[in-house]
């Protein structure tokens, strides 16, 4: 078996320029597929993070049943009460793998300076258990400080965030006063003041000119009610999404709560839309480097057997069985493979150190600041590059060495 590599690295050394070629365009089909594949898992991460930690939306929320088809139309018919919230902390309190319970309030209204008046939306957290849910975040984009000024605070009920945009349409800056309006519950008009301590990025381009940011307190105080319209939940491990929601629909159920537990990506569509995107794009990318390989395979395989025509006359007459000129060609072809493999690795390592090294930092789409742009080390895209590679070369020299191979002997002699 030795005597069959040696021969075939000579063969390959023998034709090297064309060899070399052939290995570039493996190596290079690796590094655009692991590369693109490592930064379609930053994207995912990245999303995954900035909607579970940077907008504090933890891994499940659980609302009243009926509440996501009917709680904009009638939302006050959708409120968890204060009882119903104390109901599902003490069974939340009975799961290890929950780290944090915080109830939220989505409120909508006019914000005013004084003189001019326009729409806001703005989710009501406990600041408290924002920046605990922040403080488990793990990559780039759940850490990201996506707002400029001080951090909403649990002893300032009255400090609000607002976007870029509605502080630009009502000329309203850090530090200044505001009048927010709503009705309550009950129907009637309430306005409370409001200080704006931060400028936000919104989650959606659509809500830059309305979406603000308010404590909890002051959105319940806003609408005259101690109730709360979902109850948000962060796991120790992502991981146990599904089987903790399932746990707590159960456990929910048994406890006569009338409550839809979501998961994370069921109220991200638009994580879910980029997903299918990159997959796609992926899959394309894919195709176009693998096929670009094979035909650089085919090519090289196809002109040695031309110019190697009398020497494999000769070995067929030596008594070299047609198999073993397979074999000849598909050992070459594999190492073609390995050698283009290993090449493709080495400079997609050189390709992540360059990055980790240069940390370079880019716009992405939905956020208006910069931020790292990183090229994640996916061990199974690599894995399975390299299993594709090796499967690919055998296969792309199987039809060309099974045609050297059926060459009638005295033919192949005189092959000029």
């Amino acid at each position: 078996m030795m005597t069959w590599f040696k021969l075939a690295l000579r063969n390959l050394w023998r034709n090297g320029r064309r060899s070399l070629f052939t290995i570039l365009a493996i190596g290079m089909g690796f590094l655009a597929v692991n590369t693109l594949g490592g930064f379609t898992q930053y994207i995912f991460q990245s999303l995954k993070d900035s909607y579970i930690y940077a907008e504090s939306n933890g891994h499940l929320t659980v609302f009243k049943q009926g509440f996501l088809l009917h709680g904009k139309l009638e939302p006050t018919r959708y409120l968890l009460s204060e009882s119903d919230v104390k109901k599902m902390r003490a069974i939340l309190a009975r799961h290890p793998e929950v780290l944090v319970v915080t109830p939220q309030l989505q409120i909508s209204g006019l914000l005013s300076n004084g003189k001019v008046s326009t729409i806001f939306f703005a989710p009501g957290r406990v600041p408290g258990d924002i920046q605990a849910i922040a403080s488990h975040a793990v990559g780039v984009m759940g850490r990201a400080r996506l707002y400029d000024g001080k951090p909403l605070s649990d002893g300032l009920d009255y400090g609000i965030g607002i976007t870029h945009g509605l502080s630009q349409q009502l000329n309203l800056k850090l530090g200044t006063g505001a009048v927010a309006m709503s009705p309550t519950i009950s129907g009637q008009i309430n306005a409370l003041d409001a200080q704006i301590v931060q400028l936000i990025d919104a989650p959606d381009e659509a809500l830059e000119n309305s979406f603000a940011t308010v404590p909890l307190k002051f959105a319940q105080s806003l609408y005259d009610t101690t109730d709360v319209d979902r109850l948000t939940i962060l796991l120790r491990d992502d991981t146990r999404t599904l089987a903790v929601r399932d746990e707590l629909e159960r456990e929910f159920g048994a406890a006569g709560l009338a409550v839809d537990v979501k998961t994370w990506n069921e109220l991200s569509p638009f994580y879910t839309k980029v997903k299918k995107m990159f997959d796609v794009i992926f899959l394309i990318t894919f195709l176009i480097v693998f096929t670009i390989v094979v035909m650089s395979i085919v090519n090289t395989v196809t002109m040695a057997i031309m110019e190697r025509t009398r020497e494999i006359g000769t070995l067929r007459a030596l008594g070299v069985r047609r198999r073993g000129i397979v074999g000849l060609f598909a050992l070459e072809s594999l190492m073609l493979g390995v050698f283009g493999a290993l090449l493709g690795a080495v400079l997609n390592l050189g390709v992540l150190w360059a990055v980790a090294w240069f940390q370079p930092t880019w716009v992405p789409p939905q956020i208006s600041r910069e931020v790292p742009l990183q090229i994640y080390f996916v061990p199974e895209y690599w894995i399975y590059s390299i299993l594709a590679l090796l499967c690919l070369s055998l296969v792309a020299s199987l039809m060309p060495a099974r045609k050297a191979a059926r060459m009638v002997i005295v033919n192949a002699l005189g092959y000029a």
